[in-house]
């Protein structure tokens, strides 16, 4: 525990260290990460255990949080992280962390890239077999840019996870061979990406509040069960994704 290092702005999440222990971490945002953004490290992730080391801190240097980034998951954005903040912070504000949130969206298009990989890993087994009861040798398809469709699906990890702006020429090359033969993973990440825009572009909670309404009519058209989920676990939460206090909101 470092309290010396606590400020107006920090953050609250959880990691993995040796052998998948869990560690609740509490770090000052200001930092960036650098020297001094360590405020506290508790081994666990009850709450009544990270109140009790967080409360030795001083309550006059506790009392300079402002604000609290959270993640969204249930038991961050939930009950247990509201209560190490209402008790140990009073005086600061919760917000859902923009990554998080994007996180999940990115991960919505990943599950939609993995089902279609195992229905092309069916299919290859399914063409394998009939190849071998002709006394045939299976030949798979190569696309244009030498990828079998089977490894077009799994290459194309990484390039869905960037913003197209980031895209490498091959990955640029990759994504029109995905999309023109998928085109439901590029509904899927086009949902991602214009979720990310509602994040930069927007300054206030009025405009982003409009920018997510028309980002969930998109949703609702779309069909995506995995980005309903999405658009639901948003909508609970909201309000701490856009109580963004200091700086642009959502920055």
């Amino acid at each position: 525990m470092y309290p010396e290092n606590t400020g107006p702005y920090l953050s609250i999440d959880e990691i993995s260290l040796s052998n998948g222990e869990l560690y609740t971490i509490v770090t000052n945002k200001a930092t960036k990460g650098r020297k001094g953004s360590l405020v506290a490290m508790v081994k666990g992730t009850q709450a009544s255990s990270v109140i009790e080391v967080l409360r030795k801190i001083p309550k006059r240097i506790r009392g300079k949080g402002r604000e609290v980034t959270l993640d969204m998951a249930a038991n961050m954005g939930g009950r247990r992280c509201g209560m190490i903040v209402s008790r140990c912070f009073p005086k600061a504000s919760k917000v859902i962390d923009r990554f998080h949130v994007q996180k999940l969206a990115y991960d919505a298009v990943q599950e939609i890239r993995i089902q279609h990989r195992w229905q092309a890993l069916d299919q290859e087994n399914q063409a394998i077999e009939t190849a071998r009861q002709s006394d045939l040798v299976y030949q798979p398809e190569i696309l244009a840019n030498g990828d079998t469709l089977k490894q077009l699906l799994v290459r194309s990890r990484y390039l869905l996870f960037k913003h197209h702006d980031k895209w490498t020429v091959s990955q640029v090359q990759r994504s029109r061979l995905l999309f023109e033969r998928y085109p439901v993973i590029e509904q899927a990440y086009k949902l991602a990406t214009g979720l990310g825009a509602v994040f930069r572009v927007c300054k206030s909670k009025e405009q982003a509040f409009k920018r997510l309404a028309l980002w969930y009519n998109t949703v609702e058209d779309c069909g995506l069960d995995s980005f309903k989920t999405v658009a639901k676990s948003i909508h609970t939460h909201y309000l701490d994704i856009l109580n963004r206090g200091g700086g642009p909101l959502l920055s």
